[in-house]
């Protein structure tokens, strides 16, 4: 990591192997927070701790699905010390971060069907600490909207690549005026709204990997969605898993 008077971290990054610690590097990055989907606690800070080194720091992070598959609004939340499942109560989901004191961020607002929208900002903005105002899977008219309730809510903002393809790592991130050497500082960073700027790349190489992204959700919301709903069985982030010890049962 480096030494300076500023750290860029690309927020919210889905993949991690050799490549994207490699790419993550080539870009100029401090860190990048992985938080892939369905994927528990332990096992994303197992894979983050892996691939961190002297100069990256991969932070572990948990994208919450609350709600049920047709009513469901996304929460990233890190520094998680306990795990939290998916499809919670919205509420319940936001109070178990608060107990563990992470950082609650709002990625891709009012994007599709899967994210927080006006009325939930204005009814929890005391318990947000920042709002995504660049994603590289929007349109510019949803960042333009992003932008919008960040200067409405008076919230900090946030980027990152969102990137669910290892090319994406680094498109865009949010570079901190201050220099952290620990996923701690981080989060409290987050938590207290150091200052900070929103930074991504433009061309047409960045356009096309936007693009790309973009299609990418074609993916995610017909066959990798109809398998996990019928084929996969049981998810290893649903509340009725063994792994969360009764903690969450009924809430389903």
């Amino acid at each position: 990591m480096t030494g300076g008077e500023s750290f860029r971290v690309d927020l919210h990054v889905k993949v991690l192997d050799e490549s994207v610690v490699e790419r993550a590097k080539e870009r100029g990055l401090d860190a990048i927070v992985y938080a892939p989907h369905f994927t528990r606690l332990p096992d994303v800070r197992e894979q983050a701790a892996r691939f961190s080194d002297d100069d990256l720091l991969v932070v572990p992070g948990r994208e919450v699905f609350t709600g049920d598959w047709r009513n469901r609004r996304h929460l990233l939340a890190v520094g998680l010390d306990d795990p939290v499942p998916d499809f919670i109560p919205f509420d319940e989901a936001v109070d178990e971060f608060d107990r563990q004191d992470a950082a609650v961020l709002a990625p891709h607002p009012e994007f599709l069907n899967v994210s927080l929208s006006e009325s939930d900002f204005s009814a929890y903005r005391d318990r947000i600490d920042a709002v995504e105002t660049y994603n590289s899977k929007h349109w510019p008219h949803h960042n333009e909207r992003a932008r919008e309730l960040a200067a409405e809510y008076d919230l900090p903002a946030f980027t990152s690549s969102y990137a669910h393809l290892r090319g994406s790592v680094g498109e865009a991130w949010t570079e901190f005026r201050r220099s952290f050497d620990a996923a701690d500082e981080l989060v409290a960073a987050l938590k207290e709204g150091v200052p900070r700027r929103i930074v991504r790349r433009s061309g047409w190489r960045h356009e096309l990997r936007c693009a790309a992204e973009f299609a990418h959700l074609g993916w995610e919301n017909s066959y990798e969605k109809l398998d996990r709903l019928f084929l996969s069985g049981m998810e290893p982030t649903h509340p009725d898993h063994i792994a969360y010890d009764d903690r969450f049962d009924g809430v389903y």
